[in-house]
């Protein structure tokens, strides 16, 4: 299997890494400590993994490390801090739509990626923004609400 050298800005910090030809992304984000990348069904069903990629969400399960070459990356963790949440963040907390915590990251990064693109989304947009992530403890009625509130919070000034 060839090797690879790529260079990545992971939240803002310049990484270089040597990657094999079919290691995911996932595998190495989380190989070089971005552990907030969920690694779980690893074939694209369930969004745990998901990262922007130069701003577009994608599963990291799903593409090689390599392809993301050159690319900007946020993790969950690049979207806001614990002195500083995001409206999504700190709606799910507030509407209790976090249970195990392990989906948290994907759902995060999916409803930052559809607010940035709707900002006034209806019950159905949020549906579909979020379709590719899988939450087995919520039920999804809290979460849908959260994003709901999240992007009243975006509208009226409140949150980046």
């Amino acid at each position: 299997m060839s090797a690879y050298k790529i260079n990545l800005c992971v939240n803002g910090k310049d990484e270089t890494l040597d990657v094999q030809g079919d290691e995911t992304l996932l595998r190495a984000l989380r190989r070089i400590g971005y552990v907030e990348v969920k690694l779980s069904c690893e074939g694209g069903d369930c969004g745990a993994c998901a990262v922007l990629l130069d701003g577009v969400a994608v599963n990291a399960c799903l593409m090689f490390a390599a392809q993301a070459d050159g690319s900007e990356i946020t993790t969950v963790r690049g979207i806001g801090t614990e002195d500083d949440l995001h409206p999504v963040q700190e709606q799910l907390i507030e509407k209790g739509g976090v249970q195990c915590g392990f989906c948290t990251p994907g759902i995060v990064v999916s409803a930052k990626v559809l607010l940035d693109e709707n900002p006034e989304p209806t019950r159905e947009d949020i549906q579909r923004g979020l379709a590719g992530n899988l939450c087995r403890c919520t039920g999804y009625k809290k979460i849908f609400e959260a994003v709901s509130a999240a992007a009243r919070q975006v509208n009226e000034g409140d949150g980046s």
